[in-house]
C-alpha cells in the first residue's frame, strides 16, 4: 500500500445488526474502533454468540497502535475479551465504557488489560495517528464518535448517535464540533445506519417519561421493566418514575445487577434515597409498592424476564395483575424468542406492554433527517454507511446522495472489504476475511458450517447408532446388532421398523469386508431404509466392533 492512502476495513457491523468492529489501517499501523458481539440467527442452532473474524487484526497484534471504544453496548464491546486474549494493545474509553468493560473481561477472566479513560474534547497522539473525540446521545450516556486524523485526511466515525435536544443526562450530540470538523475538510464520514428506513426524527428519550409515568399510575400490582442491560438511561427513567409513585426497585439479572451497580458507582445513575432494594425486600412489600427491572427485553432464553414468563425464576413469580412492560423493539432474528416470551406472559394473566401496544421504548438511533443533518455537518468527500443491514446501508446511501454526495463517493462495504482511500480516489480493493467466529460455551470458532448442517439435520429427523461387534479372524456377529434412536421414532411404537434396520445391518456384516467397509455399508443401507419407509433422513451413525 502506497503512503498516501489510507485503509477502511469493517470486520463486523455492515450488512448487519451488532458485532460492530472497524479497522484504521495506514502503512502497517492499525487503528481498532470496538468488538462487539451479534445474537445468533435462528439457523445457528446451540450457538451462544456471533463475533467479528479477528484474524486479520491477531496476524498484526504488534501493529495495533490502540483499541477504541465509542460506547458501553454489547454490540460494541461484547467480543473484547475475545480480542484482548490475543492482542495486547492499550484500550481507550470514557469512565462509564470502561467501566462495563472491565466488567465484561472480568467474566472471562481477562485481568491484564492496559486501559485509559478519555473524556469528550481530549486528543489522543498515536502516531501516524491523531484522534479527537466528540460527545454524542445514544440510549447510553458516555458515547463519543471520533474524529481520526491520519496523513491522508480526516476520518469521522459517528458512533452510535441521535440528535436528542432532552437528554436523560442532559448532555447533547456534540453539534459545534461537527460542524468544525466540517470546516477543517473530513476526507471519510463513517455513519450509523440503524435506522435509515425511519422518516423524520428520533423521539427524545424524555418521552418514555409520560409512558412510565401513566403505566406506572395505572398498575395496581408489580410492575416488571425489561430493558437491555446497558441501557442505563432506560433504568434511570425506571428508576424516577418509581420514586414518583413511591415504589421500591429490584435490579435482577446478572448483567444488569454488574451495569447498574458500576453506573451507579461512577456516578452515571443517580438511584433516589431508598429506592434501589434488594428482590427479597421486594417481595415483602405490597405490590402497589413493588417494582422491578430486569434483562430478557430479546426473549434470551436464559434470561430474567423469559424464566418469570415459564414460572422457573424463583426470585420473581408472576402472578395475574402483574404489569410487564418490554421496553425495546426486536434485533432483526429475535422476533420468535420474544413473541414466545409474550405469550407466556399474557398466559399468566399479566398486564404487558410493548412497542406495538404503546410508546414504551425509544430508540437510541438517529432517523433520517438526523442522518442527512450529521452529513452536512460534517460535509465528507467520500461517504461509507455503517451499522446496519444491508438495506439500512443502501437506503443511507439514497439519503447522502440526497443532500449532495456523488454516488461514485459512496461504498457499501461488507463484513472484511477494503476501502483504500486517498485524497484524490477511494476505491475497494479486497477483501481480508469473508467469515464471521460462532461461539457455542467455551469453543469459539469450531463450530462451522458442517456442524450448523449436521445441527439442522438432528433437529429435523434424529439419529440413529447401529452398534455391532464382529469377530476379527472370521467376521461373523459376536454382539449386537443393537439400534438406539433419538427423535427418529418413538421406539415403542416402531419395533418392525427397527427390527427390519437390524435385519439390515446383519446382511451387512454378511457381505463381509472389515470395520471400516461394514460401516460405510451400514450407512447407507439404513439411510436409504430410513426415507423408503417413512421418508425421513436420520444421521446415521455406524459403529462397528471388531473382537
Amino acid at each position: 500500500m502506497h503512503k498516501d492512502k489510507v485503509r477502511i476495513i469493517p470486520l463486523g457491523g455492515v450488512g448487519q445488526i451488532g458485532k460492530n468492529m472497524t479497522v484504521i489501517e495506514y502503512e502497517d499501523q492499525l487503528l481498532v474502533i470496538d468488538a462487539g458481539v451479534m445474537f445468533p440467527e435462528n439457523e445457528m442452532l446451540g450457538v451462544d454468540i456471533v463475533i467479528p473474524d479477528m484474524t486479520y487484526v491477531i496476524e498484526r497484534k504488534d501493529k495495533v497502535r490502540a483499541i477504541i471504544l465509542t460506547h458501553g453496548h454489547e454490540d460494541h464491546i461484547g467480543a473484547l475479551p475475545y480480542l484482548v486474549e490475543h492482542v495486547k494493545a492499550p484500550m481507550y474509553a470514557t469512565r462509564l465504557t470502561q467501566g462495563l468493560a472491565e466488567v465484561k473481561l472480568r467474566e472471562h477472566h481477562v485481568r491484564d488489560a492496559e486501559f485509559h479513560v478519555v473524556s469528550p474534547d481530549d486528543v489522543l497522539a498515536l502516531k501516524p495517528f491523531r484522534i479527537e473525540f466528540f460527545h454524542v446521545s445514544h440510549s447510553i450516556p458516555d458515547g463519543v464518535g471520533l474524529a481520526i486524523r491520519t496523513p491522508v485526511g480526516l476520518i469521522v466515525h459517528s458512533g452510535d448517535f441521535k440528535f436528542d435536544h432532552s437528554p436523560v443526562d442532559g448532555r447533547l450530540t456534540d453539534f459545534a464540533k461537527l460542524a468544525d470538523l466540517g470546516r477543517r475538510g473530513t476526507l471519510v464520514l463513517l455513519s450509523d445506519s440503524t435506522n435509515a428506513e425511519t422518516p423524520g426524527y428520533t423521539p427524545s428519550e424524555r418521552e418514555i417519561a409520560r409512558t412510565f409515568d401513566d403505566i406506572f399510575n395505572r398498575a395496581k400490582g408489580r410492575v416488571i421493566v425489561a430493558t437491555f442491560a446497558s441501557n442505563i438511561s432506560r433504568i434511570q427513567q425506571v428508576l424516577d418514575t418509581a420514586r414518583r409513585y413511591n415504589r421500591r426497585v429490584a435490579v435482577v439479572g446478572r448483567s444488569m445487577v454488574n451495569n447498574v451497580r458500576i453506573a451507579e458507582e461512577l456516578g452515571y445513575l443517580k438511584a433516589p434515597n431508598g429506592v434501589l432494594v434488594n428482590v427479597e425486600e421486594v417481595n415483602r412489600l405490597p405490590p402497589r409498592q413493588a417494582a422491578v427491572v430486569c434483562t430478557g427485553s430479546q426473549g434470551e432464553p436464559t434470561s430474567a424476564l423469559v424464566r418469570m414468563s415459564m414460572n422457573t425464576f424463583p426470585a420473581v413469580n408472576l402472578v395475574p395483575g402483574d404489569t410487564v412492560v418490554v421496553s425495546a423493539t426486536p434485533i432483526p432474528g429475535n422476533e420468535e424468542l420474544i413473541n414466545r416470551t409474550l405469550n407466556n406472559l399474557f398466559r399468566l394473566g399479566a398486564n404487558v406492554y410493548y412497542d406495538e401496544l404503546l410508546d414504551v421504548h425509544v430508540s437510541g438511533h438517529a432517523s433520517q433527517e438526523e442522518l442527512k443533518m450529521m452529513i452536512s455537518l460534517v460535509r465528507p468527500r467520500y461517504f461509507v454507511p455503517i451499522h446496519g443491514e444491508y438495506r439500512h446501508l443502501v437506503l443511507h446511501a439514497q439519503l447522502a446522495e440526497q443532500v449532495g454526495i456523488s454516488p461514485d463517493h459512496i461504498f457499501i462495504l461488507e463484513c472484511g472489504d477494503v476501502l483504500e482511500v486517498s485524497p484524490d480516489e477511494a476505491k475497494i480493493t479486497g477483501r481480508v476475511s469473508e467469515e464471521q467466529v460462532l461461539v457455542d460455551g467455551l469453543g469459539v470458532g469450531d463450530v462451522g458450517r458442517t456442524v450448523l448442517e449436521d445441527r439442522r439435520i438432528l433437529s429435523r429427523n434424529g439419529f440413529i447408532v447401529a452398534v455391532v461387534a464382529i469377530a476379527k479372524d472370521s467376521g461373523r456377529i459376536v454382539s449386537g446388532p443393537e439400534i438406539i434412536s433419538r427423535g427418529f421414532v418413538y421406539i415403542p411404537e416402531a419395533e418392525d421398523l427397527l427390527a427390519g434396520a437390524k435385519a439390515l445391518v446383519e446382511q451387512a456384516v454378511a457381505k463381509g469386508g472389515g470395520a471400516d467397509a461394514i460401516g460405510q455399508r451400514v450407512r447407507e443401507w439404513l439411510s436409504k431404509y430410513a426415507y423408503e419407509e417413512i421418508k425421513r433422513r436420520p444421521i446415521v451413525i455406524p459403529v462397528v466392533m471388531e473382537v
